[in-house]
């Protein structure tokens, strides 16, 4: 037995792949005060006495994060260097904005520790911390009654020994990690602030994950940022790793899907209960090195997904202009929308209920039963302010999310190059096929997907997803490529025996500030960066000399993954579908309602509404939707 667990902001969802390849899943609450007693009672829900193995995309290091409520952390740093995480770069950000705001880091700057040690830029130790240097350290990091220690030598990522000294006589003070083992590459800033990140949140983990195995018996793998499950030991030691864990099982889990409806170009549209998460695929995921999570930058290999504050529980307000936002602040799980009865703020899944597109027992297969008057009553509020009725006011707070997402898909595509038309949108998460269409056809997008498993997709991502570690070493100025390689391969193979290894590597041309990571090509390093140059830039020079920055391997271990057979057999007859009042492209209309697991075996017009367990699909007017053979919806555009 295997189970896949995405703990999201509204609802965790587990999804369990049985002995005989069945598949079912289910939502429970979630609970951000203790998010691992929901994860025990799914997991005895799902399991009972029986073992099995499950993959976790956490949020626990994500939200301290993006709270700040890490641990209390220090950051010791080569003397001088002390303020390295404060002055960041000289980059702006918000290029028009006349008051932008100060992002301020993680830690205060007397929380900051200098160390008198050197290293080179090529390695060479020229002085090493003393006993009476190190005694000083230990006695201000008690002092300042830290719970987790960062530390980040100057060109440590060419020689570790003053770090590795210097951890070792740490040892017992805190939850200890070191840039070289953390990002052992180039660029101070960068380096810093993945380090202290790891730091910041790594005792939370280590806390949850301590409190999942003890309670279970299962043996329990955690998503990585990079689409591909990793070990608990590797979890707790490298929890930087995690902050993107659950939008990476949905990329892995759409592309999955849409490649089994004949479709490797896609949009993943992943809309939950507290954020929709946008990503492109041609054929494969996007990866990028060079993300940042609430404007702090983590060099470590990750997916390039898009983040906007936009879900089913983003809040509509009206702001001192007298304009409509909503988002990115949301209800979660607890109280929620004013729908699920304990709210009274007004939300977008609050406008669905208005509009009439979410009934009172439709959510999770009728297990919920919602509160429609206090639904209407909210956004009430906002029609009050506006002068406008409750229709306009929910018709309005759905445009101004859609434009929100809108806004996210063209930066994950066109800014980047990339037509959106030539790819199919991929909507899952439990909002995401309510506002597919609508979206889609903003964007010029004649096909949506909505698959068979839409709610609960990151989970069945997890699934679909390989085990895979990355290593890397800074070579900038060093010519024993190949003598790093096989270290790199060595360790690896090591942490990860049987796996396939790929080597790749980090080049620019000599004098540019940025690199592009592509496949080692042994014999010509240089070709292939030429031929990437050419494809994202529109330009190469191959007369020019490149520098090779950074060296990467990753060891890629394939794992038994589900057979995707749909649960839902197609029948040529199906039921009449029953007919409700449901506003839709700008009017009330009398739309058909079909439960998902009784659609024929034909193609069917819009208008329409299709029930699932997790997720509900429109289809407005103009739209034609069916089934595929693996069970997806397939929404098609008229031709215009």
């Amino acid at each position: 037995m295997r189970i896949g667990i995405d703990a999201g902001g509204t609802f965790t969802d587990f999804i369990v792949v049985h002995d005989d390849g069945s598949i079912e899943t289910f939502k429970l609450r979630s609970n951000p005060r203790s998010p691992s007693s929901v994860i025990l009672a799914g997991l005895g829900q799902a399991a009972g006495d029986r073992r099995a193995e499950v993959i976790h995309g956490s949020t626990v290091a994500t939200n301290a994060l993006l709270e700040r409520k890490g641990a209390r952390t220090a950051l010791v740093t080569t003397a001088g260097f002390e303020d390295v995480i404060h002055i960041g770069r000289q980059n702006r950000a918000e290029l028009y904005n006349l008051t932008p705001m100060l992002r301020s880091p993680i830690i205060p700057r007397s929380m900051c520790f200098g160390v008198r040690e050197r290293a080179y830029f090529d390695g060479t130790i020229a002085q090493r911390p003393s006993a009476a240097e190190i005694a000083r350290l230990k006695t201000r990091l008690r002092r300042a009654r830290v719970q987790s220690i960062a530390i980040c030598f100057l060109h440590a990522y060419r020689n570790p020994e003053n770090e590795k000294l210097v951890v070792a006589a740490l040892e017992g003070i805190g939850y200890l990690c070191t840039s070289h083992d953390v990002c052992p590459e180039f660029r101070e800033y960068e380096r810093s602030s993945t380090t202290l990140i790891n730091a910041y949140v790594g005792p939370l983990m280590d806390k949850y994950l301590a409190e999942l195995e003890g309670a279970s018996r299962h043996r329990i793998a955690i998503m990585q940022s990079n689409g591909g499950f990793m070990s608990t030991k590797e979890a707790r030691r490298h929890a930087v790793r995690t902050v993107l864990s659950g939008p990476a099982g949905g990329v892995v889990g759409a592309l999955e899907v849409a490649k089994l409806s004949g479709f490797s170009r896609i949009l993943g549209f992943d809309m939950g209960g507290t954020s929709t998460d946008v990503s492109l695929c041609d054929g494969q995921p996007r990866e990028t090195l060079e993300a940042s999570i609430d404007g702090l930058p983590v060099r470590v290999p990750m997916l390039d997904i898009h983040t906007v504050g936009a879900g089913g529980g983003s809040i509509a307000r009206v702001d001192e202009g007298g304009l409509l936002r909503v988002g990115p602040e949301s209800a979660g799980a607890d109280p929620g929308p004013a729908c699920y009865g304990k709210g009274n703020r007004p939300t977008v899944t609050d406008a669905h209920v208005v509009l009439g597109r979410i009934a009172v027992d439709q959510l999770i297969g009728g297990e919920m039963h919602l509160d429609i008057a206090r639904a209407a009553m909210a956004v009430d509020s906002i029609a009050h302010r506006l002068g406008i009725s409750r229709v306009r006011a929910a018709q309005g707070i759905l445009r101004v999310a859609n434009a929100n997402m809108e806004r996210a898909i063209r930066l994950v595509s066109v800014e980047r190059g990339h037509d959106p038309r030539d790819f199919a949108l991929v909507a899952f998460g439990g909002c995401g096929g309510l506002h597919a269409s609508d979206i889609a056809q903003e964007l010029g997008i004649r096909t949506v997907l909505v698959p068979e498993y839409a709610g609960a997709l990151s989970a069945l991502g997890m699934l679909l997803a390989s085990q895979v570690r990355d290593h890397a070493a800074g070579v900038l100025n060093r010519s024993d490529f190949e003598r790093e390689f096989v270290r790199l391969e060595r360790i690896a193979r090591k942490e990860s025996p049987g796996a396939e290894i790929v080597r790749s590597a980090d080049i620019r041309y000599a004098g540019q500030s940025y690199e592009l990571t592509v496949l080692w090509n042994a014999t010509d390093p240089a070709a292939p960066f030429h031929q990437e140059h050419q494809r994202v830039y529109g330009y190469s020079n191959p007369e020019r000399a490149i520098e090779i920055v950074t060296i990467r391997v990753r060891a890629r271990l394939e794992v038994q993954k589900p057979t995707l057979v749909s649960k839902h057999p197609r029948s040529r007859r199906s039921k009449k579908p029953v007919t409700r009042r449901i506003h839709s492209a700008g009017a009330w209309r009398d739309t058909p309602v079909y439960s998902r697991s009784s659609l024929p075996r034909a193609t069917l017009q819009g208008p329409a509404l299709v029930l699932d367990y997790g997720s509900t699909t429109l289809i407005p007017p103009g739209w034609t939707f069916s089934l595929d053979k693996v069970g997806s919806l397939k929404l098609v555009a008229a031709s215009r």
